[in-house]
């Protein structure tokens, strides 16, 4: 195997092993097990567990602001961008569950020392920058868009998290009374939402 082929097997060991048992619970020579390595190899590639680790929460931080940075593109209104950003963070769990997970368990959403508050600081930064041209153009309070990113990228997040484990509905169906709760608000909740976009 090649370096690289052998460092990227490496690193898909060690996501799913950080994902089922955490940073603290996997220990390197079940990664040089699963991988059919020694421990060296493992050191020789990124020093320690932790540099295992490290490389595996990039990776994942940097998929999903991928993901989400590339629904917020182009030209169109925000409920569209909305519900692109809330298809696309549904769509990373779905495909990257293992990463995802590995994500949250390094610090839930509210907790700024973890990567996946890093990630959803950095989305709603972008969001709060869509919201405040929306509101400039309607006349309300620009800086009120920063607040209003705080709300919805967190109420995706945790909706999220839930997601992860329940799988249950489709993820057309969460995303879509994503876009309900936070388009119409509680007291224009439509019975049977469905995304426009």
């Amino acid at each position: 195997m090649t370096g690289p082929a052998r460092r990227r097997q490496l690193v898909d060991v060690g996501r799913g092993l950080f994902a089922a048992k955490g940073r603290d619970g996997a220990t390197i020579e079940e990664v040089a097990t699963k991988a059919g390595v020694t421990k060296p190899v493992i050191y020789e590639h990124f020093g320690s567990k932790e540099g295992l680790y490290r490389v595996v929460v990039e990776e994942e931080s940097g998929h999903l602001l991928l993901a989400i940075g590339d629904s917020l593109g182009g030209e169109t209104g925000p409920r569209v961008l909305f519900e692109r950003a809330a298809m696309a963070f549904l769509t990373y769990i779905e495909e990257r569950g293992d990463g995802f997970r590995i994500l949250v368990r390094d610090a839930p959403p509210g907790d700024g020392a973890g990567a996946l508050a890093r990630v959803l600081e950095r989305i709603t930064v972008r969001v709060g920058d869509i919201l405040a041209d929306e509101f400039a153009a309607r006349g309300f309070s620009a800086g009120d868009g920063a607040m209003y990113a705080q709300m919805l990228v967190g109420m995706v997040a945790m909706t999220g998290q839930w997601w992860l484990d329940a799988r249950q509905p489709d993820k057309h169906v969460v995303a879509a009374h994503l876009v309900n709760l936070a388009w119409n608000g509680l007291t224009g909740l439509q019975k049977d939402p469905q995304l426009g976009g």
